[in-house]
């Protein structure tokens, strides 16, 4: 999908692609989101995974959850976003096609395993709220790590692989004067180490990129809204019973339910307005053209990363572990 023409004519396939031009305050600002993404979700993983190694009743599901998703950022930041900043700085590097081809998937599949991180996060909670009562922990000896949770968590990564692969099959590299005519949120908000996309057609290229809005993108937004609101309702119900049911198992966990369901409806929204803007601003630019779409691009980069650098900052003001850590850190 990217096309440079030649003195004689005809269309070669070599490219660096679209180049949007970049503020030094935005390079700036874009610097401190990505160090603030890699800081932060490294804190988290470190500290709760350190949390569930020395718990001799194994980790809370959701610390496993969180960990998972944090992981899928910091891979972003470290896979994507670092590449990124250095282009911006202005040293420009090229890989070669082969490089292209792994990188591409590469971006592809850990995109395509945050988003559903996310999701699974949300129906988690979810699912949380709705039990009837908690899990019963056994006090005589260590419980080993949930095989259910670790199982959906292993086929998030192995079938996002699995979407990843076209990816890998329908890029290339090239140079400076190729002009990049389709994006995905999934992977480039604008072309990267001289990688671009190479499906055989236009109608393909846009074929790939319209199951990737409906799969990746689109669908996982609308059930993230729809379990934060079903996370809403089980909330209100609890409450409206909790004066005449105060020994039921669930009602006695409300308060802390509660406190958890704010910082997880808090990460959701702040995902489905990052993400939402992300996919609005690309698709504009794919299906288009018009006067807005270098705009809208800049927006999309930054959507991007608000995400991946925000999250963190929420978990630490409602995952006590977190907090503990940071306070110490800050008190000496």
């Amino acid at each position: 999908m990217a096309e440079h023409i030649g003195e004689d004519g005809e269309s070669t396939l070599i490219g660096m692609g679209l180049r949007v031009s970049v503020s030094p305050v935005q390079t700036a600002f874009y610097l401190i989101l990505v160090t603030l993404g890699i800081l932060g979700n490294f804190t988290v993983v470190g500290v709760i995974g350190k949390s569930i190694a020395t718990d001799h009743v194994g980790g809370r599901n959701s610390d496993i959850i969180i960990i998972n998703m944090a992981l899928s950022n910091l891979l972003v930041s470290v896979m994507r976003n670092i590449p990124l900043v250095i282009s911006d700085i202005g040293l420009e590097l090229y890989s070669s096609k082969e490089w292209c081809q792994v990188l591409m998937g590469v971006w592809v599949w850990l995109r395509s395993v945050n988003v559903w991180s996310t999701l699974f996060l949300s129906a988690f909670h979810l699912q949380t709220l709705r039990r009837v009562a908690p899990t019963a922990v056994s006090r005589n000896g260590p419980r080993s790590l949930p095989k259910t949770l670790l199982l959906s968590l292993t086929l998030i990564w192995l079938l996002n692989f699995v979407y990843s692969i076209p990816a890998h099959i329908f890029s290339t590299s090239g140079d400076v004067n190729t002009t990049e005519t389709l994006m995905l949120v999934s992977s480039t908000t604008r072309p990267l180490l001289g990688c671009v996309w190479n499906f055989p057609s236009s109608y393909s290229g846009l074929a790939y990129a319209t199951t990737s809005m409906v799969i990746h993108e689109t669908i996982p937004i609308v059930l993230m809204a729809i379990t934060n609101l079903g996370s809403l309702y089980t909330l209100y119900t609890h409450s409206r019973v909790r004066s005449t049911a105060q020994d039921a198992p669930v009602i006695k966990r409300v308060p802390a339910e509660r406190r958890a369901a704010k910082v997880i409806l808090t990460l959701i929204m702040l995902f489905i307005i990052s993400w939402g803007t992300s996919i609005i601003s690309v698709n504009y630019f794919n299906y288009n053209r018009g006067s807005s779409a270098e705009f809208l691009l800049i927006i999309a980069r930054f959507a991007n990363i608000i995400f991946i650098a925000m999250s963190p900052i929420v978990l630490a003001f409602g995952h006590r572990r977190l907090r503990s850590f940071i306070k110490s850190t800050l008190s000496h």
